[in-house]
């Protein structure tokens, strides 16, 4: 089954129900927001539905982007969709919980619908970055004791790469500190593949379907 919720936003559950007609899972998003509203709010939704999933202990259900933009890299961004993909019973238990508590003047989730027969599938998961050699650096530094010059020649600029996927801003629950999730959509694939999600709805080993 699957759900999209929009920002403002758009949530869309989508659950794979035999039998079921497809519904129309998108919701449109007043073009009036700006992108920095809109990555705001995205990272507000994708931390609630973090903290959900993790209260519930839940690896069955994942999330899509299917308006995301990768190039050019001005305009890489994760799109106004966010789509939750799983059975009837994890989406229900999800949505029990009203993790979307104070999101409700900017968001709209659709009703729970059928995935549409016939579709593709793809991987939607994590990707980290080496993004910064000197910060880098300086972390060994203090976790090694080791000089600069030893930390250097450990940490060289090579190990840097140039993030070129869209992301979301969020914060780390554990030390305070704002990094940036990756989300990297793969190649689209015929066959689905099982498998479980992490905590934020991604997965290297599951697909999850795309239309």
């Amino acid at each position: 089954v699957m759900r999209d919720i929009t920002y403002p936003v758009q949530v869309a559950l989508v659950v794979d129900v035999p039998g079921l007609e497809p519904e129309r899972l998108i919701l449109d998003i007043g073009e009036h927001v700006e992108q920095k509203d809109l990555a705001h709010l995205l990272g507000a939704l994708v931390t609630k539905l973090h903290r959900a999933l993790v209260q519930q202990q839940a690896d069955d259900v994942g999330i899509s982007f299917p308006q995301h933009v990768n190039a050019p890299m001005a305009k890489r961004n994760l799109g106004s969709v966010l789509r939750l993909h799983g059975t009837q019973a994890a989406l229900n238990q999800l949505m029990s919980v009203d993790w979307l508590r104070g999101m409700r003047d900017h968001t709209q989730a659709s009703t729970v619908a059928a995935v549409p027969d016939g579709v593709q599938h793809c991987l939607v998961q994590r990707r980290q970055f080496k993004t910064n050699a000197e910060r880098l650096r300086r972390r060994r530094m203090r976790r090694k004791g080791e000089t600069a010059e030893q930390a250097t020649a450990a940490i060289p600029e090579s190990v840097e790469r140039k993030p070129n996927l869209p992301y979301v801003q969020l914060r780390s629950s554990s030390t305070g500190e704002p990094f940036c999730l990756f989300v990297e959509h793969g190649g689209l694939q015929p066959i689905a593949i099982p498998g479980r999600f992490n905590s934020y709805g991604l997965s290297a080993g599951a697909s999850v379907p795309w239309f």
